[in-house]
């Protein structure tokens, strides 16, 4: 099978995350970890487009932590109409006024993913956060924030990056368009591979959050598949603690 580089494209962009962004992830797992032992949610955000899809992936997902809140806005994501949440992602305000409706406090953590890291729905939202004493790990790509123009019309008016926000931030290494793949005979690139880097983030805070917790002696809240036999019943108990406290549940 010819991919045109793209296994290659993918595999080189995780082995970098893995050499340079330990550091990061485990000071976001340690922050994870405290929101744990402090029986505090930890709340997810994507600011916009595909960024929200790893928010989903963390949510209520079969060995992942059962005490995420995912800070869901469906006009950002992809199941809104898609010419609807591009204009969206581009509004001054709305960031902001989700974290508001979330009612996000001092000294919770929030998990902000937006590759680009520019837009007001990324920036508003981390102000926001901030304003409040809200604990910020950004997952985003230094090349977006870097190499688009001042001007950009994309750009939160403030001109700032999401990286400016974050307590921790943990680069994703995308590239400035996003898609990776030339073939032979066609102008526009394919193969974006944001989407399994931000995945693989996703879930290497995950296991060592989990990891930290363990070692500390604290029992992580984690689902099981609700799909498996005894799934539901193993469940039972995180969903009756969170179902009131997660929107989404």
């Amino acid at each position: 099978m010819n991919d045109f580089g793209y296994y290659k494209a993918v595999v080189e962009n995780l082995e970098k995350i893995n050499a340079t962004q330990g550091e990061a992830i485990e000071k976001a797992g340690a922050l994870m970890c405290e929101a744990i032992k402090n029986d505090r949610l930890i709340h997810v955000y994507g600011g916009g487009g595909h960024t929200t899809l790893p928010v989903g992936e963390m949510f209520f997902r079969a060995g992942g932590l059962s005490c995420i809140d995912p800070v869901m806005e469906t006009g950002l994501s992809v199941f809104n109409q898609a010419l609807k949440y591009l204009e969206l992602e581009r509004t001054v305000n709305y960031g902001a006024a989700i974290i508001r409706y979330y009612d996000l406090q001092k000294d919770d953590l929030l998990i902000i993913f937006h590759n680009i890291g520019i837009n007001p729905a990324t920036i508003d939202a981390s102000m926001e956060a901030k304003k409040r004493g809200v604990k910020i790990v950004a997952v985003s790509s230094s090349a977006w924030q870097t190499e688009m123009p001042a001007d950009h019309f994309i750009r939160h008016p403030s001109k700032t990056n999401l990286f400016d926000y974050a307590d921790v931030c943990i680069e994703d290494f995308n590239p400035v368009g996003d898609a990776v793949v030339h073939v032979p005979g066609l102008e526009t690139p394919i193969g974006p591979i944001s989407n399994i880097a931000d995945f693989y983030i996703a879930h290497l805070l995950e296991i060592e959050c989990v990891r930290q917790c363990v070692a500390a002696g604290i029992t992580p809240p984690v689902w099981s598949s609700a799909n498996e036999p005894g799934g539901d019943e193993k469940n039972a108990a995180y969903l009756k603690k969170y179902r009131p406290r997660v929107k989404m549940l």
